[in-house]
């Protein structure tokens, strides 16, 4: 379930070059603090990816929220 969502997030994924240094720039709307940085478009993508894989991790493993995408919802559900 979880390479499903990691591609329909990175699916979401805008990018940008910055025009100082011509590094590109990534981000995932929605998805607070990942975003990465890099000089080719393919090399940002690989360390976008990893940043959401390693943010995926962090948060489920703290029970944190996590957006809902395209209807898949990785949410850990705690009984009441």
């Amino acid at each position: 379930m979880i390479r499903p969502y990691i591609a329909a997030a990175m699916a979401k994924a805008e990018y940008k070059i910055y025009e100082e240094d011509n590094t590109f720039f990534g981000e995932i709307p929605g998805f607070q603090g990942v975003w990465a940085n890099n000089d080719t478009l393919e090399e940002c993508r690989t360390e976008l990816e990893e940043v959401l894989e390693v943010w995926l991790l962090f948060s489920i493993s703290r029970n944190l929220d996590v957006p809902v995408v395209d209807g898949i919802d990785i949410n850990i559900k705690v009984p009441a």
